[in-house]
């Protein structure tokens, strides 16, 4: 099974040639790249500005090693650069195709919303873990005077933490469940479910970083030393910061849903006139 990793988000250069384009740019962020075998990048073809991604081996890539960040380590997410690689066509698709040659109905989503979807994921799973951590935190100092299994202002804080969660997690499978049907019944996601995918994930981001602030205050001292609350909360954080949960998509959101964006449709994290996409 070939391993995938890249950076769909800031375009290097494609320039066409005989059979193919010719691949340059210097691309952030790539999750997974130490372990993949193929990589794929984001590229705008010189002359018409066409967003395509192109499809590399890994030996196409040079890798800039310099991923030293706050939290999520573990994902290898490196800066990468390629200088000149020949890309067949063949290998290369339009960023927004959502029309697979093969495969089930989820390959209509397209790249970008595939990418929400696991986004999502990965809110609601830190959020669980940060939760589940802290209970067993605080059944273990049970009966100890002045610890916070004690404490009445904890278990209203935690009871307030995971409706929170659970909140969220509802409205994720709410407009995941949506999405599905629509697609297993042929149809495509229209501007409000676009709409809907992109608020779910930005809603389930921001409760994450907040029930990792609540943990990581009722932790104390267990919080901040070298453990897994402490790195569930570095994690959290940095991954906070990523595009896809970034202010500028809620306020999108926000315009759609009160009405102020009538026939606009979704260019990735803008609404947009289609003319003008």
């Amino acid at each position: 099974m070939p391993l995938f990793a890249g950076q769909g988000t800031q375009p290097g250069t494609a320039v066409r040639e005989a059979g193919g384009f010719r691949l340059s740019g210097q691309w952030s962020f790539a999750s997974g790249m130490p372990l993949a075998g193929y990589v794929h990048s984001l590229a705008a073809v010189e002359g018409t500005d066409e967003l395509r991604i192109c499809i590399t081996p890994i030996d196409d890539v040079k890798m800039l090693g310099n991923w030293d960040v706050l939290g999520l380590r573990a994902t290898g997410s490196i800066d990468y650069a390629i200088d000149g690689a020949f890309v067949p066509e063949s290998q290369t698709h339009l960023f927004a195709c959502d029309e697979p040659l093969r495969g089930g109905a989820i390959y209509r989503l397209g790249l970008l919303d595939q990418a929400l979807i696991c986004h999502s994921a990965w809110a609601l799973g830190v959020g669980r873990r940060l939760l589940d951590e802290l209970a067993g935190y605080a059944q273990t100092k049970a009966g100890r005077p002045g610890q916070i299994a004690g404490s009445a202002a904890f278990h209203t804080d935690f009871a307030r933490a995971e409706a929170q969660l659970r909140a969220a997690r509802a409205l994720v499978r709410e407009t995941w469940d949506d999405v599905e049907a629509t697609l297993d019944a042929g149809g495509r996601l229209n501007v409000r479910q676009e709409t809907m995918v992109r608020l779910a994930l930005n809603h389930a981001t921001s409760t994450a970083v907040e029930v990792a602030r609540f943990a990581h205050t009722a932790g104390g001292t267990s919080a901040v030393r070298d453990g897994l609350i402490q790195r569930l909360f570095r994690d959290v954080h940095t991954g906070s910061a990523h595009i896809t949960s970034g202010p500028q998509a809620l306020q999108e959101c926000g315009r759609e849903l009160a009405g102020l964006a009538p026939g606009q449709a979704w260019a990735v994290f803008t609404l947009e006139d289609p003319v003008r996409q």
